[in-house]
């Protein structure tokens, strides 16, 4: 087994993007894939670990760019400012979404019939965006995202997609009333989705470099495994793999 990464240009209109891209070229036939969505920051090296370990499941995986190319960053102001114009004009998301899900089906070891996409954070909120616009993709999951109401209202459509929602207890980005009112507009849109709440977690507790109680950002070893295990359990289920 080798895992080949490489980073890859693509357009959302006239918005240069670069992904980045891991597989294990061990794997002769076309596999599922999945979209990696960063957290506010940008694609950095969070996410293209995390693509590369699902490379090592199996899958090939692309890490979404949703600045623009080389766009990181620096500080909680900086990433705030990067991040508003997608909160405010959540449609932006969509396209940039839907730009990044054009780019996976065109490479040769991907089975277009077969994508999922998982996200952080601010890429929580994308890949939950992503199922709400009835995307082609079979199911997201989302860890510690932000749950913002969707600016599209649901209720009057299905959502196709599976979701799986993984929140911390003592997250304050995400207050228990905005997880009910996910459920309730998932039931309402016909969705098959799940939430898992993991207890003494706060937001980003998925990530070893997070470490600001005061601001809510706080790694937390125990809920990054169950996590991550679930994930797994999540795309084996979606993509119908033997245990």
């Amino acid at each position: 087994m080798a895992i080949v990464s490489n980073t890859v240009g693509y357009l959302d209109g006239d918005v240069l993007l670069e992904g980045f891209f891991a597989y294990d070229d061990a794997i002769e036939n076309r596999r599922p894939a999945v979209m990696v969505n960063h957290t506010w920051v940008g694609r950095n090296s969070f996410v293209e670990e995390k693509a590369i370990k699902l490379a090592e499941l199996g899958y090939f995986a692309f890490a979404v760019d949703m600045y623009g190319k080389g766009v990181l960053g620096q500080g909680n102001e900086e990433c705030s400012a990067l991040m508003q114009p997608f909160m405010d004009d959540r449609r932006k998301v969509v396209r940039r979404m839907q730009a990044a899900l054009y780019a996976v089906k065109l490479f040769p070891w991907v089975d277009d019939k077969e994508i999922a996409a998982i996200g952080f954070c601010f890429g929580g909120l994308c890949v939950l965006d992503l199922a709400r616009s009835n995307a082609d993709i079979k199911g997201v999951v989302s860890f510690h995202g932000l749950l913002e109401a969707s600016q599209v209202p649901t209720q009057n459509q299905t959502i196709k997609a599976k979701l799986l929602v993984l929140c911390g207890a003592d997250d304050p980005m995400v207050p228990a009333e905005k997880l009910t009112a996910l459920q309730q507009e998932l039931t309402r849109a016909g969705a098959d989705w799940q939430t898992h709440t993991y207890g003494h977690a706060m937001h980003a507790f998925t990530n070893p470099a997070a470490n600001d109680p005061g601001f809510g950002t706080v790694y937390q070893a125990e809920a990054d495994r169950r996590s991550w295990v679930a994930m797994k359990s999540f795309l084996r289920e979606l993509f119908n793999e033997e245990n």
